[in-house]
C-alpha cells in the first residue's frame, strides 16, 4: 500500500470523530446516542490498534466510515426520527420511517466484506460458494445476536428502550431486520467481490 493510499484512511478517521463529536451535541436522547454510536467507540480503537499490523483495503476502510455515519445519525435523532427517513415515507407514502431498514441492511452489507477480508487473509478459504457462504452465515449470526441485544436492552431499560429498539410498533421489526441483513449480505458480495479482490491484490 502506497503512503497516499494510507492518507485515506485516516482521513475517513478524522472525518469521523468529528462528526462523532458533532452528533453528541444536543442528541434527542443520550442514553439512545450513545448505544447506536456504542459499535463505532469500539471500533475506531480497534482500528487503530491494528492499523499497523493488520491494515485494511481502503474500500473496506469506506465501508466502514459509510457504516459509521449511518450509526452516528440514527443515534443523533434515533432511528425512527431521522429527517430522512420522514422525506422517504412522505415520498412513498410509506406507514413509518425505514431509516432503520437502512442500518440493518448496511449491517449485513459491510460487514460482508469485514468478514470476507478476514477470512481471506487469514484461513484457507478462497474466493468461491464455501466462502461466499460463510460470510452469509457469519453476517446473519452478528444481526441474530444484535436482536437479542436489544432484547436484553429492552428488559433492562423497559419502555425507555423504546428508542434504541426503533420498531415503531412493528411486531415483525426483529425478523425484518435479520432478512435485511442477509439480504444486505449477499447483494454485498454478489456486487462487491471483484472489485473487493482487485484491492486485495493491489494491497497485499
Amino acid at each position: 500500500m502506497s503512503s497516499t493510499d494510507r492518507i485515506l484512511p485516516l482521513v475517513l478517521l478524522a472525518v469521523t470523530v468529528v462528526v462523532l463529536v458533532v452528533s453528541g451535541i444536543n442528541p434527542h436522547d443520550r442514553v439512545t446516542w450513545l448505544l447506536e454510536v456504542l459499535p463505532v467507540l469500539i471500533g475506531i480503537p480497534l482500528l487503530l490498534a491494528t492499523y499497523r499490523r493488520f491494515p485494511l483495503t481502503n474500500l473496506l476502510y469506506v465501508l466502514l466510515f459509510v457504516h459509521a455515519l449511518i450509526l452516528i445519525v440514527g443515534g443523533h435523532y434515533t432511528y425512527a426520527r431521522v429527517p430522512a427517513g420522514f422525506w422517504f415515507q412522505e415520498l412513498f407514502d410509506m406507514s413509518r420511517n425505514h431509516y432503520d431498514r437502512l442500518g440493518h441492511l448496511a449491517q449485513g452489507f459491510i460487514p460482508a466484506i469485514l468478514t470476507r477480508e478476514i477470512l481471506l487473509r487469514t484461513s484457507p478459504l478462497r474466493p468461491g460458494k464455501w466462502l461466499f457462504f460463510l460470510v452469509v452465515c457469519v453476517c446473519l449470526a452478528f444481526s441474530a445476536f444484535y436482536e437479542l441485544i436489544e432484547w436484553w436492552t429492552a428488559l433492562i431499560g423497559g419502555g425507555s428502550a423504546d428508542d434504541f429498539l426503533g420498531s415503531q410498533g412493528d411486531v415483525w421489526d426483529a425478523q425484518w431486520d435479520m432478512f435485511l441483513a442477509l439480504i444486505g449480505s449477499i447483494s454485498s458480495q454478489l456486487l462487491l467481490s471483484g472489485w473487493h479482490d482487485r484491492a486485495l491484490a493491489k494491497d497485499f
